[in-house]
């Protein structure tokens, strides 16, 4: 699969405005509906429509009346919506410091809002809950936060009758939670992660049986464990249904060992319900940047992702996760190929030459260093980070940063050397966040350093202390990719690097 930041040239219309927590369902296979989300310290209320057939934007004029003569639902944000049909339903969220418990239907057909009185076993207001569509007639939604404590009931709503049922759950129950996923596959519901009572963010995932009324199983929960490369804990992440894989994408999680600190994810695993496992999915590109409270839509083979909040920004951006044959990686894949000028490369004779034809190999020193070190996997140049040490923006910040008063920040090498020395005699626990990307960039830099010095004293024979090294985290993209306990082993492999 590859990433590819959306272009104006992919839609027509206005775009909706950056936000988070807010919700976007897919309407058949026609269009996807948002609606509502945070931004700028507001909560939002309008609703943004892509129109998938005709790749156009646009914001539909709604009519409507509720209980207190609004149009539609009030301003809010981290709200349940499910789609059922051509109906959009709305339950709860927030608004300014109020947990909401409204129920509204949009009717996409004629774009008409209607708050829905219901019945039953109504639940209590709520936000940070999770709801997934049980066939084509009912919703069923689970946990969230009520502003006081963390919640672990069940609620089924049957859309026709409008009656809300409390079900009734024996044996053992996933810990209360919010900020979790919900996600129907066959007759279950998967329940992964979330940020549990007291303040935990959890990783475990939960199956809940006994909602298909014609199975007659007794409701009960599961816990699964599942083979392969599960995702570490996290909140506000979105699980996806595409074809017989669930994607899950990006989430909020705490990292370190001695002071927990946030960490903002943009990993993509999927769930393939063949083999019934989790697997890390491979992509060939700088993927967005991480972020949680954000959505992701399938729309064929593709899927789309828009918005979402790392702590600090609010996004506005869409981007494309695309199998490598579909046109949009294509063009990515044409853009990347143009030749820089900048980049001579020496003939035979030793004198610069234009780039090479399209056609011609290319030998380069990371192909041979894949060789040297057993690398299987094949990448390209312009798909490893090689940018210079004097070019990387966030090692030259950080090392000015940590080089301070003690150190002239105008002389950049001697800041970056400073720096080097810090992560030499670092613990893993001390590493902080922000460090990781130049610390991994670093990383590449003096595997390739290395080699370059080894292929220049002896180009035919590998040098002895390069075969016996393993250097297990050169052929990743970026940080993003590495677990939080890959890092000790990547300070290690970093340390023996600078020590040499």
């Amino acid at each position: 699969m590859h990433w590819v930041k959306a272009e104006s040239s992919d839609f027509g219309g206005n775009l909706p405005l950056p936000r988070s927590g807010h919700t976007a369902v897919n309407v058949g296979k026609s269009k996807l509906v948002f609606f509502g989300g945070f931004a700028d310290k507001r909560f939002l209320d309008d609703v943004a429509v892509y129109d998938i057939e005709n790749k156009l934007w646009y914001t539909p004029e709604c009519t409507g009346n509720g209980s207190d003569g609004q149009v539609g639902p009030s301003p809010r944000a981290f709200h349940v919506a499910v789609a059922i049909d051509c109906h959009m339903f709305i339950f709860g969220g927030r608004s300014g410091n109020k947990r909401l418990g409204d129920f509204w239907m949009l009717d996409t057909d004629i774009w008409q809002w209607s708050e829905l009185t219901s019945f039953g076993d109504l639940p209590s207001p709520r936000e940070f809950s999770a709801a997934s569509a049980i066939g084509n007639r009912r919703i069923i939604m689970y946990g969230g936060w009520d502003g006081k404590k963390w919640l672990s009931d069940v609620y089924i709503l049957d859309t026709i009758s409008l009656e809300w049922t409390e079900l009734s759950v024996s044996g053992t129950v996933p810990s209360p939670r919010c900020g979790h996923s919900a996600t129907m596959v066959e007759k279950r519901l998967l329940i992964f992660g979330g940020r549990g009572g007291g303040g935990p963010i959890m990783g475990d995932l939960w199956a809940l049986k006994g909602l298909i009324e014609e199975e007659n199983e007794t409701p009960g929960w599961t816990q699964l464990r599942l083979p392969g490369q599960p995702p570490s804990a996290r909140c506000g992440h979105t699980i996806t249904s595409g074809g017989h894989n669930l994607l899950l994408f990006g989430g909020h999680g705490t990292g370190g060992w001695l002071s927990r600190y946030d960490i903002y994810h943009n990993d993509c695993i999927i769930l393939d319900r063949v083999s019934v496992q989790w697997k890390r999915l491979p992509t060939n590109n700088e993927p967005p940047s991480p972020r949680a409270y954000h959505s992701m839509n399938c729309i064929g083979a593709r899927y789309l992702l828009f918005g979402g909040f790392d702590g600090k920004s609010t996004f506005g951006d869409l981007w494309w996760l695309v199998p490598e044959d579909d046109p949009i990686a294509k063009r990515l894949q044409l853009t990347s190929n143009i030749p820089l000028e900048s980049e001579p490369v020496m003939s035979s004779g030793g004198s610069p030459q234009s780039v090479l034809k399209e056609d011609q190999p290319e030998e380069s020193s990371i192909i041979e260093l894949q060789k040297r070190l057993g690398i299987s996997i094949s990448y390209t140049k312009s798909q490893v980070n090689l940018v210079d040490e004097m070019d990387d923006k966030e090692l030259l910040e950080l090392s000015s940063r940590f080089a301070g008063e003690s150190l002239p920040t105008g002389d950049q090498i001697t800041c970056i050397q400073a720096l080097r020395d810090h992560w030499k005699k670092s613990p893993a626990s001390s590493v902080q966040l922000q460090e990781l990307g130049p610390l991994f960039r670093d990383y590449q830099r003096l595997i390739i350093h290395r080699l370059g010095s080894s292929i220049s004293n002896s180009p035919s024979t590998p040098p002895i202390h390069l075969e016996q090294e393993v250097h297990r985290f050169f052929h990743l993209k970026s940080a993003s990719q590495l677990r939080m306990d890959d890092i000790p082993n990547l300070l290690n492999e970093y340390k023996k690097l600078i020590s040499n």
